[in-house]
């Protein structure tokens, strides 16, 4: 059976940083994926002073896209850091009308899924939640008229990574409890390649240099809260 993934994040890192390693065991398998972007991040570090740094960020995340094997990736035009209630309705039928486009020339033979951030937007940060709550609509939109839209996957940490709340930069919540993680992939075995897709966000390095350091050994292993 074909199976596509539409995979909605808030800012070009985010499939990297998170789930990077699901994803490319997925295009690994044969999987279509579908890469969608709310903004260019253009709010991020910017080490080396780039006069555009969205520009350079969108090259970024499709070179990385391309290494995960994304089929097509979609950016939704909006600006880092000002993601609202209105924006999260407007990106949730962006989302829509892009899968539908998608979905309508696949077959009967088709699982079709989501992936996003945790709802809770996992740092805290208001585009994470945004992101995940558009994606969230589109899903159960798209779930409504046709039974091979099957699940989303938000990707998440587990409370053995985040025992307790976090206001460092703003409010974390706790890890995910072991009731609350539906699912757990181990792609360890394509650190390597996942270490090669961060630091294609190389304006991001300092983050993604800091992710690789603190998960160490565990790094490739994704874990996920289910809704279907």
């Amino acid at each position: 059976m074909k199976k596509i993934i539409f995979g909605v994040f808030a800012h070009p890192d985010d499939e990297a940083f998170g789930p990077s390693g699901t994803l490319l065991m997925e295009t690994k398998a044969g999987t279509e994926l579908h890469l969608i972007t709310l903004t260019v991040g253009d709010a991020g570090t910017n080490p080396d002073n780039h006069a555009d740094l969205g520009a350079v960020r969108l090259k970024e995340w499709k070179a990385a896209g391309k290494l995960i094997g994304a089929t097509s990736m979609h950016f939704l035009g909006y600006k880092d850091g000002q993601l609202n209630n209105q924006t999260l309705i407007e990106a949730g039928h962006k989302i829509v009308e892009i899968a539908q486009q998608i979905i309508d020339k696949a077959g009967q033979a088709t699982e079709i899924e989501f992936m996003t951030s945790d709802l809770n937007g996992i740092s805290g940060h208001i585009d994470h939640i945004v992101a995940a709550r558009a994606a969230t609509w589109a899903f159960y939109r798209l779930k409504t008229d046709d039974k091979r839209v099957t699940r989303i996957r938000l990707t998440c940490i587990p409370r053995t990574m985040m025992p307790e709340s976090n206001i460092n930069w703003l409010y974390m919540e706790p890890g995910r409890t072991d009731d609350e993680i539906g699912e757990t992939v181990d792609a360890r075995h394509l650190r390597p390649e996942i270490i090669e897709i961060m630091r294609t966000h190389h304006t991001q390095r300092g983050d993604g240099e800091g992710h690789i350091a603190r998960r160490g050994d565990e790094l490739g292993m994704n874990y996920f809260t289910i809704k279907t």
